[in-house]
């Protein structure tokens, strides 16, 4: 969940290297590192802290190499500070950063102690770059270094590693953790995530599964199991005007306000005034999806959230049964698979490790086939699922995911259409949703206006520890996604429960104390709500209903009502969601927290 920038080039590359890290700083920003071969020596400087504390430490040092290597970090083997931050360097020759984790690092470690190497960190990183040195002594060959190297190591890595002896080069390996190459005019890159990149190239290698690469100023060459390998050169349309703030305050404002236009994006193309076209899935490498009896989704944080959604959606709308389960649970597990049953997973960054762990044990079942819906078209989840469906979101950079889930939300009521259309779903309904989803984005957009009011509201959680929030139906999973919000950016705890089991044991928590958050929208299950809510309110809770106005919600003693446009029954777990991240926006204002990089969080998470 770290972030990696490298260059090789003919002009000074640590501003380009420090541009790169403020880009991938949401992957992760406890401390960062820069290593660069400045006139034969390698010079590395280390902070605890965001990526502005090392530049202003950079830019003293006026660096004036054209090789190095940069990463910010995400702690996972001992606590935030400048021993543990990356680039790790060995014998002052070769430095390495690291994303991933060594399993086996401990064993390795009490090996190179044996042999007189000594260790100043607390991570599993510097136990690779003293290897590195190690088969170094025999190689005098980074690249054949790096080949021997990898074969020692269990876990997940993307790796990169220069050295002061061969200074017009870098070499990277990939195994579990994204890399991409990124390639410029007598300069080439490599990173994470291409984002970083976007500021000097448009064209861009992926790596794949195995691969590792050696870099120089005027070419590449790439590698699996040793033997020689050719990898796609893509090209990326627009800019790099999406990793901006422009007019708003933070990232995840930016991204909540997106939200109309993203939904646009999801649809166009999918949908005509009556009718849902064939023709967008990517990666179709299997039969046509009407023959499918069962769904098992898979997918972790938000994502599951949304898969959750999707359960009711498919259940409802057609004949086919789905699970859905955590992707880290699920891949420790057996699991029984019936004849055509599809695998569906869910991620934004298409590299979250579980779930794609859970994709590749997928493959020892006998799944009829796997479709993901993500929102990167090169990742690895889209390069290994059968079929894709892109949700259009464009890079979320915020760590709260805002314009990711509605995306997915959205994708998955396109794909509950498309399987329904041969299970059991009568093409009048199909007609009416399709009216629906072409009416979204105005809702959405309804809604953000209610932002003000939203924000006053809401003051009154600034002295507040604790929150529950209620919803039945389709729409606890919205209210579990209000949670976790909440928590994850205003550090609030805050849990959700369908409504019915307030009376199975939540109903003890409730008191002045704990304000309690409903959505209500104006469906089948409104009054059964409403009497749960009335238990809140009996025992003198602060209850805030987000609710249709048709529902006749009224403003009483310790019931505070937002009134919301009536939507559509099948859009309202879209739409509730926009009013619960601006609800939880404006609480981590008036916390304080950071918003877009909530402590001990990072956005995609490569790591178990």
């Amino acid at each position: 969940m770290c972030g990696i920038v490298g260059a090789v080039a003919g002009r000074k590359v640590s501003k380009i290297l420090l541009e790169g890290l403020k880009r991938l700083e949401y992957r992760g920003y406890d401390s960062a590192g820069i290593a660069i071969i400045d006139n034969g020596e390698l010079k590395t400087c280390k902070r605890e802290g965001k990526v502005e504390v090392l530049e202003e430490a950079v830019l003293k040092e006026k660096y004036q190499g054209t090789t190095g290597i940069a990463h910010t970090r995400w702690a996972t083997h001992g606590k935030p500070c400048e021993e543990n931050a990356h680039p790790h360097v060995s014998d002052n020759e070769i430095a390495l950063v690291h994303n991933g984790i060594i399993e086996n690092h401990e064993e390795l470690k009490k090996n190179l102690q044996e042999k007189g190497y000594t260790f100043l960190s607390e991570t599993d990183t510097e136990v690779i770059v003293h290897l590195v040195h190690q088969y170094y002594q025999k190689n005098n060959n980074l690249l054949e270094t790096i080949q021997e190297v990898v074969e020692k190591l269990e876990g997940a890595y993307g790796l990169a590693v220069v050295h002061r002896k061969e200074p017009e080069k870098l070499v990277v390996a990939r195994s579990g953790s994204p890399l991409v190459i990124g390639l410029g005019i007598d300069e080439n890159f490599i990173a994470s995530d291409q984002l970083a990149l976007r500021q000097v190239t448009d064209s861009f290698v992926y790596l794949e599964e195995g691969d590792i690469a050696e870099v120089s100023t005027n070419d590449y060459r790439i590698f699996n199991n040793k033997k020689p390998v050719q990898r796609a050169i893509k090209r990326m349309e627009g800019n790099a005007e999406t990793a901006e703030k422009g007019e708003y305050r933070h990232f995840m404002l930016k991204e909540i306000y997106q939200q109309p236009q993203v939904v646009r994006n999801t649809l166009e193309g999918r949908i005509d005034p009556q009718e849902l076209l064939d023709g967008y899935f990517t990666n179709s490498r299997i039969k046509p999806l009407d023959k499918i009896e069962s769904i098992h989704i898979v997918a972790c944080g938000t994502s599951f959230h949304a898969g959750m959604v999707a359960k009711y959606w498919i259940e409802n709308y057609t004949d086919i049964i789905c699970h859905v389960e955590v992707a880290s649970e699920y891949r420790y597990r057996k699991v029984n698979v019936r004849p055509h049953t599809l695998l569906l997973t869910l991620s934004q960054s298409g590299e979250t490790a579980d779930t794609l762990a859970a994709l590749r044990k997928a493959r020892e079942n006998n799944y009829a086939g796997t479709i993901t819906i993500c929102n990167v078209p090169e990742s690895s989840l889209v390069r290994e699922s059968d079929i894709a469906l892109m949700t259009e979101a464009g890079p979320e950079i915020g760590v709260a995911s805002t314009k990711a889930f509605t995306t997915q939300l959205t994708a998955l009521l396109l794909l509950t259409l498309h399987l329904g259309r041969n299970n059991g779903l009568q093409q009048s309904r199909v007609e009416e949703i399709i009216s629906d989803l072409k009416r979204l984005p105005l809702y959405i957009e309804q809604v953000l206006e209610l932002d003000t009011v939203i924000e006053k509201t809401f003051e009154a959680f600034s002295d507040k520890h604790h929150a529950l929030f209620l919803g039945r139906g389709i729409m606890y999973p919205i209210a579990m996604e209000g949670s976790l919000k909440l928590k994850e950016i205003s550090y609030i705890h805050a849990e959700a429960y369908p409504a019915g089991e307030l009376k199975h044991g939540p109903l003890a928590l409730v008191d002045d104390d704990m304000p309690v958050v409903a959505v209500a929208p104006n469906d089948e299950l409104l009054e059964k709500l409403k009497s749960n809510l009335q238990e809140v309110q009996a025992r003198g809770g602060k209850l805030y209903v987000f609710a249709d106005r048709n529902a006749r919600f009224e403003n009483s003693d310790g019931v505070t009502v937002i009134d919301l446009p009536h939507i559509p029954e099948v859009l309202a777990p879209i739409v509730y969601t926009i009013p619960l991240q601006l609800m939880s926006y404006h609480v981590a204002l008036m916390k304080g927290t950071d918003v877009d990089q909530p402590r001990n969080l990072a956005k995609s998470v490569t790591v178990e």
